[in-house]
């Protein structure tokens, strides 16, 4: 693979959230649209596309279910994949080695749940000194229910999600500015 100042990462489309009971089709359509147009539009700029796997022992997600794959619907050729037990990609996967070998400086974050491994891996991306830009069109997340019985929606949380790293820890970009020369995704953020 190149030796790219940009990489995209693809966390965890993975046909085991199909598996988990909190799984909702609603927004599958969009999400898998605009992820496609962000991996073929990386492939097409020779951004090395670089996919993570969530793995756990058991359940849908353990290496023997059969549904660590990458979700149906999804047209994804990566360069190079890794695994992680964490929410970090960078925690144990050998990911955090592969940037600094390939002389990434940008990274692009796409891939499911919006709040959890995706944002984290952001955050943790951000502490190292990555410039981050995070394609939250190309991330998909599920409702949830607090403790206190309020329901917060999948757009509700990819809005708060936006709104924590916008700034702070990330460039908040659509998949056309996330595949626009650095100069341009810059002054659109």
């Amino acid at each position: 693979m190149p030796v790219s100042a940009t990489a995209l990462l693809v966390i965890d489309v993975q046909e085991s959230f199909r598996h988990r009971p909190y799984w909702q089709e609603d927004h599958l359509p969009r999400f898998q649209s605009a992820l496609n147009r962000l991996v073929s539009g990386a492939a097409e700029r020779k951004i090395p596309v670089v996919q993570i796997f969530h793995v756990e022992d058991a359940g849908p997600f353990s290496q023997g279910s059969g549904h660590v794959r990458t979700m149906d619907g999804i047209d994804v050729a990566p360069g190079k994949v890794f695994s992680k037990r964490r929410h970090s990609a960078l925690v144990g996967s050998g990911l955090d080695v592969w940037l600094v070998q390939n002389g990434v400086r940008r990274v692009i974050v796409a891939g499911i749940r919006t709040e959890q491994c995706c944002e984290t891996t952001t955050r943790h991306l951000s502490d190292l000194g990555y410039e981050v830009d995070f394609v939250s069109e190309a991330t998909l997340t599920f409702d949830m229910t607090a403790a206190d019985g309020r329901l917060y929606t999948a757009d509700d949380i990819r809005q708060r999600t936006e709104l924590v790293l916008a700034g702070r820890f990330a460039r908040i970009l659509s998949v056309d500015e996330a595949l626009a020369p650095p100069a341009a995704a810059r002054a659109a953020a």
